[in-house]
């Protein structure tokens, strides 16, 4: 019985992380390929799991365990009229306000009802185990192990087995035959559990027992108060946002890796299996890693505080070490304070509810209230305030006092020695301001037998931190928007440069040095590749009219003449307005020929324009590192030649830090019979070279002819001679090669 349950639990679990990453999948064409649709997604995805959970205890409590069993068989049927998993036609999102909730519509259109149905499995399946005469019905909560387990192999699975191998519809007919599958084992477990005689109720659990509870003397295992729900829901809704804080944490402040978003989840589920597994040892490893949680907190908020970015490989370490730690003490903390198994359900629908809360306070709450990236932060802090003690010394009013009275000082006296320091050169700034901070944080370690007061000690260094570690950039303008965080900040000596950050990528940069028009620069840059490319123009026609997919700061139109008629193309508003604004860049304003501008996807929008409309295309709309697939497949490659003039030609910027791109466009040249070269460009110290930055460029056209002078050119070279295998298309993309070729 226990391995039928067991197996039916893990396959249930698995479709479950199937199916997130295959539905951000088929959206990301319509997004652009950014943080925030995942993000979105996985909270849209806790709310249907809080939904399936309402719907197991309410069901449970209200119609008892054998009904239950019965209706539910019923309920999973009901998805069967949702499957295949896919798109309906032609949708388009907002292209004037924040996506957000039309994202979240779509979720619940197509895979709402076979995810709310599938997610009830988890409380239903041990709750009907409660119900039978087997042994294991005491502590049912030995399922949860198989649950996370397939949550592991579902997660891990699709990037690394499903995603390279099936296309999207395939991967659709696979899901749902996977759904067929637990349909079957959901009846099977009907039938044992009808076939099985009544649970007699459990004894109530002995000290020293083999029991869950044995972990808890002196907790109650009676009805859950108000008090006790509010601890479930807070210990979930830390790790929740953490979860998403860190992923989020990657991709704008460290480097946006392909595939990295996986290992947050795979900890996050790592946790559970360990805090639930029935080991003896779990509570001494939960006691371990509660003493030695402050010392890594206090590193990872040193370097949040501090800034640092390099070394990369150490950083991500570390910021992972500090996210499972966070797991494991509120996760271990919930596994401590398990209830009987006749709360099962409740005791899950509270878990969901702060998970819900996590994903919804990230997605929705911080994007919102906060221009940087502060719910990252500020979940740490949370964590450490749901730290247990791991003393029993009572506690007086004067305890209480000092828990909020020093970390106030300490956030006082920090900020006040900073203010001091950033009077003094760049050295003196940034070295007297990690000083400062390590004294503070040494000063928080003493607090750590303090849960509260290590809490509030950790906000008051970021508080402080917050006054400012020494940076020799000043930030004119920052924004987040659904689609990232822009920072444009300056170095004013000794004369004012201005560059725009999305992420960790430069967008684009401007010297304000007084030049009419002002000079194209770092990827752009006129000794680069893309002025080597309109040096080689073989007539003045190609470029009288340019589309541009992706704005940035607008650097490329200052490779426009008078009289020629530039389109860009842009996602986000917010990226619109930051080019458009005079007191930040002056490229749209300043430079040759018409500039205009169109909001919404690239791809979607471009589609919208008349046949043979351009001379020359440019595909750069890539937000931080991060890539928009549907930018680079065989559909999209064809519908921008069916918008280029014969003699048109097709440009891609290829730079990338951990993605080798050229494999995969060489293919699609090959495949449509186009002329295709590369250019990688190291940026060497030569005479005009200011303001440049390295970049990869690759070009298209239908005849060789039509690149003019580059073929010629020994800095151009002929594309990578790919197989179609290399071929990426709407419904099919394998990241792991270019990633492994890079």
């Amino acid at each position: 019985m226990v391995i039928l349950f067991s197996l039916t639990l893990f396959v249930s679990a698995a479709l479950l992380f199937l199916v997130q990453p295959m539905f951000a999948k088929l959206v990301l064409p319509l997004l652009g390929s950014t943080p925030a649709v995942w993000t979105a997604s996985v909270m849209a995805f806790q709310a249907l799991l809080l939904g399936g959970y309402v719907y197991a205890h309410v069901t449970s409590e209200r119609l008892g365990v054998r009904r239950q069993a019965a209706l539910h068989a019923g309920v999973m049927l009901l998805p069967l009229i949702a499957l295949p998993i896919a798109l309906p036609g032609d949708l388009r999102p907002p292209v004037d306000a924040n996506p957000v909730l039309w994202l979240l519509g779509l979720l619940g259109v197509v895979v709402g009802l076979p995810f709310f149905v599938v997610s009830a499995s988890a409380p239903l399946l041990q709750r009907w185990l409660a119900g039978t005469d087997h042994p294991a019905a005491t502590d049912p909560y030995l399922l949860y192990r198989a649950s996370n387990l397939g949550s592991m192999v579902g997660l891990l699975g699709y990037p690394l087995a499903m995603e390279p191998t099936l296309r999207l519809a395939d991967q659709g007919r696979f899901w749902a035959l996977g759904y067929g599958l637990l349909l079957l084992l959901v009846l099977a477990c009907v039938v044992v559990l009808w076939r099985s005689a009544p649970a007699v109720p459990a004894p109530a659990p002995v000290a020293g027992g083999s029991s869950h509870a044995a972990l808890l003397p002196g907790r109650s295992i009676g009805r859950a108060g108000v008090v006790r729900r509010l601890r479930w829901i807070a210990l979930s809704f830390v790790p929740s946002s953490l979860v998403l804080g860190v992923t989020t944490y990657f991709t704008t402040d460290l480097a946006p890796i392909p595939l990295l978003w996986v290992v947050p989840l795979a900890i996050y589920l790592l946790t559970f299996i360990i805090v639930f597994s029935p080991r003896a040892e779990v509570e001494s490893i939960h006691r371990a890693i509660v003493a030695g949680f402050p010392i890594l907190v206090l590193l990872v908020v040193f370097t949040i505080v501090s800034q640092v970015r390099e070394p990369l490989g150490p950083l991500v370490a570390l910021h992972l070490a500090g996210f499972f730690a966070a797991a494991m003490v509120c996760h271990g903390e919930l596994a401590r304070d398990r209830p009987e198994p006749g709360l099962l359900t409740e005791f899950y629908l509270w878990i969901a509810v702060g998970g819900v809360l996590g994903g919804v306070f990230n997605a929705l709450v911080a994007p919102l209230a906060f221009d940087g990236l502060l719910e990252y932060p500020i979940a740490i802090v949370a964590a450490c305030l749901l730290r247990p003690r791991l003393s029993g010394t009572p506690r007086g009013p004067r305890d209480r006092v000092l828990d909020v009275a020093l970390p106030v000082a300490t956030a006082l006296v920090a900020s006040a020695l900073l203010r001091v320091v950033q009077s003094g050169d760049d050295y003196t700034r940034v070295v007297g301001g990690l000083m400062v901070l390590g004294l503070a944080m040494a000063l928080c370690l003493y607090f750590a037998r303090h849960p509260v007061r290590f809490g509030l000690g950790v906000a008051a260094v970021l508080v402080a931190g917050a006054v400012g570690v020494g940076s020799a950039d000043d930030t004119l303008y920052q924004e987040r928007s659904f689609f990232g965080i822009y920072s444009v900040v300056t170095r004013p000596e000794p004369k004012p440069r201005h560059r725009l950050i999305h992420g960790t990528t430069l967008h684009g940069a401007q010297n304000f040095d007084g030049s009419r028009p002002p000079a194209p620069t770092t990827y752009y840059h006129p000794t680069g590749p893309i002025g080597q490319l309109f040096d080689a123009l073989p007539s003045p026609e190609v470029s009288s009219r340019v589309a541009v997919l992706g704005l940035g700061a607008g650097t490329i139109a200052c490779h426009a003449k008078p009289g020629e008629r530039w389109t860009f193309y842009e996602i986000d508003p917010v990226a619109e307005r930051i080019a458009e604004d005079p007191r930040l860049f002056t490229y749209l304003r300043d430079c040759p020929g018409t500039h205009d501008v169109v909001l919404g996807d690239g791809r979607l929008s471009l589609a919208r324009a008349p046949a043979r409309e351009y001379g020359m295309i440019f595909a750069d709309a890539f937000s931080s590192d991060a890539i928009p697939v549907h930018l680079l497949t065989r559909e999209a490659v064809a519908m921008y030649l069916s918008k280029l003039s014969e003699e048109g030609i097709l440009v891609f910027n290829v730079t990338n830090r951990y993605l080798d791109l050229n494999p995969v466009l060489g293919a699609l040249a090959r495949e449509q019979g186009l002329s295709c070269l590369h250019a990688a460009d190291n940026v060497t110290e030569v005479p005009g070279a200011k303001g440049k930055t390295a970049s990869d460029w690759l070009v298209m056209s239908r005849a060789a002819r039509n690149l003019g002078g580059l073929t010629s050119d020994a800095r151009w070279r002929a594309c990578p001679r790919a197989t179609s295998a290399d071929v990426w298309t709407d419904d099919f993309s394998n990241i792991l090669g270019p990633l492994a070729a890079k």
